[in-house]
């Protein structure tokens, strides 16, 4: 079975972004790592990535300290049908969905995070779900054509297709795009690139954690 263990946020300038995700989100290094690149890109870059949390003010703590550190609130937090959560879009240029299930608070506000979800926008999510099951990962949920979300283990990175449209919707941004997608995906199997142009590469541990 393949997990994503970590992702790789490709960056023009890696000690700003590393002070953004410790002052804003104290994301983990092992699960989000930074490398510099200059490589072309522009508009949306085919994913996001989401931070799930337990109540909505932890929403409003991680929104307020994204934007604090520097961030542009793409989407201000509010309620919705399924919960409570905003976007933002980090200075580095990756898309930051902060969200809850959770409609009330039910203990003290923190901002701690639950759980880290990546997910990509694909042109077809039939085909790309089927590409990775054959890569090994184990499909959780699935809408037909529409989403599809894969197992994930201790401390990975979750991985969910949406259609790639639909995801810049809900980001709430356009969905033309051009050039790198700036983001590595590191597992357990072989390295290979999706039909999407999203690479993955053989996981490294990061050094002093092994």
């Amino acid at each position: 079975m393949n997990f994503i263990d970590s992702v790789t946020l490709e960056v023009a300038d890696t000690a700003a972004a590393a002070h953004f995700y410790s002052t804003a989100f104290g994301l983990d290094p092992s699960r989000v790592r930074l490398r510099g690149s200059e490589a072309p890109t522009t508009g949306f870059r085919g994913f996001t990535l989401s931070l799930v949390v337990s109540q909505p003010g932890n929403v409003d703590a991680l929104v307020g300290a994204a934007r604090d550190a520097g961030a542009a609130v793409v989407k201000p937090a509010s309620k919705s049908l399924w919960g409570y959560g905003g976007v933002v879009q980090a200075p580095d240029g990756t898309i930051w969905q902060i969200a809850t299930s959770s409609k009330k608070d039910t203990g003290p506000v923190t901002r701690d995070v639950d759980e880290l979800v990546l997910l990509l926008g694909v042109e077809d999510v039939k085909a790309s779900k089927q590409f990775y099951v054959d890569q090994g990962l184990t499909v959780a949920k699935s809408f037909g054509g529409k989403y599809v979300e894969f197992a994930s283990g201790p401390g990975t990175v979750k991985l969910s297709l949406y259609k790639r449209r639909a995801l810049a919707k809900v980001a709430g941004v356009p969905a033309d795009g051009t050039g790198s997608h700036r983001i590595v995906l590191s597992g357990a199997g072989s390295p290979f690139t999706d039909p999407d142009g999203f690479v993955w590469e053989t996981s490294v541990p990061v050094k002093g954690t092994d």
